[in-house]
């Protein structure tokens, strides 16, 4: 890595802090310094890897000096050549199977918070040992001063830090105090205690007390806005400096060393002041818009991901008794006035509420995942329901509630994980509970196969997967050796490495209290457990130095221990994980945003619907000012209103969006959720609904709850003027498809309600007035609004079109227009190196929308140019996908069905038949796979079995359909056969 790169790199990430919080201020100085002195810009995704990276690296170094710290208290080094030896050789084994690990690995490469968050970990685990060396001398407070100052820091980067505090607090408890029963009961009771106040009194409670202040000063006062902001600081910094001057002249050293710990706590904590300041800039990203105390707070409570119990609360199916809206001030004019924050508050019925609530996300998908997870039974309780009528709902048992959090939170999100790291990986497909994908593989056979079926014969998309590496269990083994003879050489320390280990594991298990079907892997939470368990690791190279001492020179068992170890630990971990972490040459987040951006026209709106989707084209046009002109709107952020403020601001060289509501129509708790309504039968105009639902007079709104009104909308379904001779004008549509142009846009919402950022999206449409071009990257109607029917492909984006065309089904909506989709596929798009197989597609990578759709998107664009008798084109633009995606990088499925059809329709019979009889070969592998599995696996993987079989009998009726009778006479023979057995066996195939 370059020092001087950084650069421009770091200048450039601050600008992408959308979403996380900012660093400490050194390393903003840091990344100034590196500015000054960086020769030339650099590329700023490798700039972020490059402080992951150093991060990494100084994490690694703490960890050495740490296991060789706690070595060299079990085993002198002085003076003793095999002593000194073998404490190296833990420190080396300890944090090279932490460098190696998956987790970190990953974390390592990642331009995120989780790197750095390892750091701040590693750093004050460290000091509080460097501390315990030096207690008694003069002045060796400082290092306590120096870990909350790092806690301070640590937090305006990632919270994990805080969970060292337990152990911190034993260290110190073990060497002040004499140990006791109570002594150590109160040490833990503190641990806890000083949690509590980080995460439920300092952080939010200093920003909370300063709202307090800014809305006397300003709204009861009348001073400008930040003046009780600023008043808030002096007295808090005048009370800090009073306390601190007032304790060191009585000389009170531990309440002194207490404030001025927390004084740095507090100075390292106002990093957070960074995204204030920023915000007031307005710039283009400006997530949560958190300008102002009020916002900030909301923002510190990370609001926008929702709620969940901890302590007491609700099963999935309770009935809501209660609820309240808790509100917030935003500014108006010189006041700040009150407005709702996102989540209600509320109250449930206590026969379904519970201690320690496991299963209580009343998601549809989620409730069938705790039915599968906790096998459950319940009770059964009556309760009335809105309706006055009285009826039986089945409640979990407080057993059940407790299977769930042994088995899915703790057994698949932490000890799978866990597993993972040091026992081994089976690939890299995220797993839902079942035996093919995600699952922890130790590569012992009998072992494996109990677990997870047979593991002969295994489909290549399985065997071949570089994420399966198998480790034979030998870096459990190792730190399970480390974990017990640390235990009987010194027990002090081992408690507060455990303390680690189980508060950065089994504790964040408590505490997220995950619901079922993550949208990704979560290991990297739990970062700071393995990072325990590797000190163990290298303590492990001890006890077996420690064995074989006894049976040979000192020098020579050291040399035995470390050699053995080192090579059958991380250099074994090395060689299994290192290409499913090499990320070399592979730009597909980079390009597929690039080819997002360039499927739009000039200064068009284009409609995204999630992050994956969304932070790479941040990405590209922050950083590398990659069409700017285009304007992205995030349709889950449109819910809120500090999203639909900065969507009404210039950005970049991207107009406002042309939205007409105010603020005090669209604000949180306002317009929500608007109920739509069958009054009117016949097709309203848009710019009327709008105009309607934004009213406020009471006889455009519906009566609720007791005499509350809301608004609603009295149709269903819609039209939309169509100025012919504008829209060809703006090329929105080519002057030669003039007459099929519409008059007017006539849909129909087939739904019960709208929310904020559909009724958003009809505000857009009621005021664009055809003047820019709209795109969105979904086809499906819950992103579109029910608009497929006038959509145009003519990239990866589809563009808003006054020309109708009926979809054939929910993939295949609207038109191509072939010419810009060729000139963009074949031409002008960027692929990542996607087709490289020296470049590592991993499942992140292979899950993207697009790159999933990809086969699609150019079946399509075959499809037109064989209508229109462009055969040879249809053939180079077939060719061309199948290139850009082979089976060994992007396995085949249901997509490359597609591909053969058009394939045959073009007439290229001989490149259909070898395509169908290879995808035949795959699927027939996987089949064979699926049916020589034994219950209860084969039963786990009936999905598979079907999805199998359904290829393999569209395979015959395709090539049957262009008269390949041959081919499709084996495949149906190949079909009946396996039905058969299905049915032999009581399988059966619905």
């Amino acid at each position: 890595v370059s020092f001087w790169d950084c650069g421009e790199y770091i200048a450039s990430a601050y600008k992408l802090q959308v979403g996380h919080p900012p660093g400490a201020p050194f390393f903003m100085l840091l990344g100034r310094l590196f500015t000054i002195f960086a020769s030339e810009a650099s590329d700023a995704a490798k700039m972020v890897n490059s402080m992951s990276a150093l991060a990494s690296a100084f994490t690694i170094l703490f960890l050495f000096w740490t296991i060789t710290h706690l070595a060299k208290k079990i085993f002198s080094a002085e003076n003793d050549k095999g002593n000194l030896l073998a404490v190296i050789g833990a420190g080396v084994v300890g944090a090279l199977a932490f460098t190696f690990s998956d987790t970190f690995w990953f974390s390592a490469e990642e331009g995120e918070v989780y790197a750095l968050s390892s750091l701040f970990t590693a750093f004050v685990f460290y000091a509080i040992l460097k501390w315990e060396n030096v207690a008694d001398e003069k002045h060796a407070n400082r290092w306590i001063i120096l870990i909350t100052f790092l806690m301070g820091i640590s937090i305006g980067v990632h919270l994990l830090n805080l969970l060292a505090i337990p152990a911190i607090i034993f260290v110190y408890y073990f060497r002040k105090y004499k140990i006791t029963r109570k002594g150590i009961f109160g040490a833990a009771l503190l641990s806890v205690i000083l949690l509590g106040t980080f995460n439920y009194i300092i952080i939010p409670g200093i920003v909370k007390v300063a709202s307090g202040f800014e809305l006397m000063f300003v709204n009861t006062l009348g001073l400008p806005f930040n003046t009780g902001n600023f008043i808030f600081i002096l007295v808090l910094a005048a009370l800090l400096a009073w306390g601190l001057h007032r304790t060191h002249k009585l000389k009170k050293v531990t309440l002194n060393t207490l404030l001025l710990g927390l004084t740095v706590v507090i100075i390292g904590y106002s990093s957070y002041t960074m995204l204030m300041i920023r915000s007031a800039a307005n710039p283009p990203m400006d997530e949560n818009d958190p300008e102002t105390v009020f916002s900030l707070y909301h923002y510190l409570k990370r609001e926008q991901y929702g709620q969940h119990p901890l302590i007491t609360g609700p099963y999935y199916n309770a009935p809501i008794t209660e609820s309240e809206q808790p509100y917030t001030y935003v500014r108006k004019g010189d006041k700040y006035v009150k407005s709702y924050s996102l989540n209600p508050d509320y109250e449930y019925d206590e026969q379904f509420t519970t201690f320690f609530p496991r299963m209580y996300s009343r998601q549809s998908d989620h409730v069938q995942e705790y039915k599968k997870w906790a096998n459950i039974e319940g009770r059964q309780v009556t309760v009335t329901n809105r309706r006055g009528e009285e009826e039986t709902r089945n409640v979990p048992t407080f057993g059940e509630n407790l299977k769930f959090f042994f088995k899915y939170q703790v057994g698949h999100m932490y000890l799978r994980y866990f597993m993972w790291n040091f026992a081994g990986r089976q690939n890299d497909i995220q797993g839902q509970g079942g035996p093919l994908n995600g699952n922890w593989l130790s590569g012992i056979k009998p072992l494996d196969e109990a677990r997870l079926g047979n593991q002969d014969n295994l489909p290549e998309k399985y065997s071949n997967n570089k994420a399966r590496n198998t480790y034979y269990m030998l870096p459990l083994i190792l730190g399970l050796i480390g974990f017990f003879f640390h235990y009987k050489k010194h027990p002090k320390d081992f408690t507060v490495v455990l303390l680690l280990f189980l508060f950065t594991g089994l504790a964040i298990v408590v505490y997220l209290n995950q619901t079922p079907l993550q949208p990704r892997e979560r290991d990297y939470a739990y970062a700071g457990s393995f990072y325990a368990f590797s000190i163990w690791i290298g303590l492990g190279v001890l006890g077996m130095y420690n064995f074989f001492k006894n049976k040979a020179p000192k020098v020579f068992s050291a040399l035995l221990a470390i050699l053995l170890t080192l090579v059958l630990v991380p250099a074994n971990m090395a060689k299994e994980n290192w290409d499913d972490h090499d990320r070399s040459n592979r730009y597909i987040a980079h390009d597929f945003a690039y080819n997002y951006l360039n499927s739009c026209a000039p200064n068009a709106i284009l409609f995204t619907h999630g992050d994956n989707d969304t932070f790479p084209l941040w990405y590209a046009q922050e950083v590398e000012g990659i069409r700017t002109d285009v304007r992205v709107v995030n349709l889950s952020l449109l819910n809120t209103d500090w999203y639909i403020n900065q969507m009404k601001r210039k950005a970049y060289e991207s107009e406002p969006v042309p939205f007409s509501m105010e603020y005090s129509q669209y604000k949180q708790g306002t317009r929500d959720q608007v109920p739509m309504l069958n009054k009117v039968k016949n097709f309203v105009n848009v710019k009327q609904v709008v105009d309607f639902v934004a009213s406020d007079n009471q006889q455009t709104q519906l009566s609720s709850y007791g005499d509350q009104k809301i608004n609603y909308i009295p149709t269903k379904k819609f039209k939309l003027n169509v100025d012919s001779a504008k829209v060809v004008d703006r090329g929105i549509v080519k002057p030669e498809n003039a007459d099929k142009i519409v008059d007017k846009i006539r849909w129909q919402v087939n739904r019960d309600n709208l929310t904020k950022n559909e009724l958003m999206m009809l505000d857009l449409l009621a005021n664009f007035n055809w003047e820019r071009p709209v795109y969105f990257v979904s086809p499906s109607d819950e992103t579109n609004l029910g608009l497929s029917d006038y959509l145009q492909l003519e990239g990866f984006a589809y563009r808003l079109v006054p020309i109708k065309t009926e979809a054939e089904d929910r993939v295949d909506v609207g038109r191509v227009d072939s010419e810009i989709m060729y000139q963009n596929l074949m031409e002008e798009f960027k692929y990542g190196n996607m087709q490289d197989p020296d470049v590592y597609m991993d499942y992140t990578s292979r899950r993207t929308s697009n790159v999933i759709r990809i086969r699609n998107k150019f079946a399509r664009l075959a499809h037109k140019l064989i209508d229109e008798g462009k055969n040879q084109k249809a053939i180079e633009t077939l060719d061309r996908t199948m290139e850009l995606t082979p089976h060994s990088q992007l396995p085949y499925g249901m997509w490359v069905l597609e591909i053969l059809n058009e394939y045959y329709r073009a007439d290229a019979t001989e490149k259909a038949n070898a395509l169908a009889e290879e995808f035949a070969g795959y699927t027939k592998n996987e089949l064979n796979y699926y049916f020589s599995l034994n219950q209860p696996f084969a039963n786990a993987v009936s999905r598979e079995q079907r999805m199998g079989l359904h290829i393999i009998q569209r395979l015959s009726q395709i090539t049957k359909k262009y008269g390949q009778e041959e081919l499709s006479k084996e495949y149906e023979n190949y079909l009946n056969t396996k039905i058969s057995s299905m049915r032999g066996t009581g399988g059966g195939f619905r």
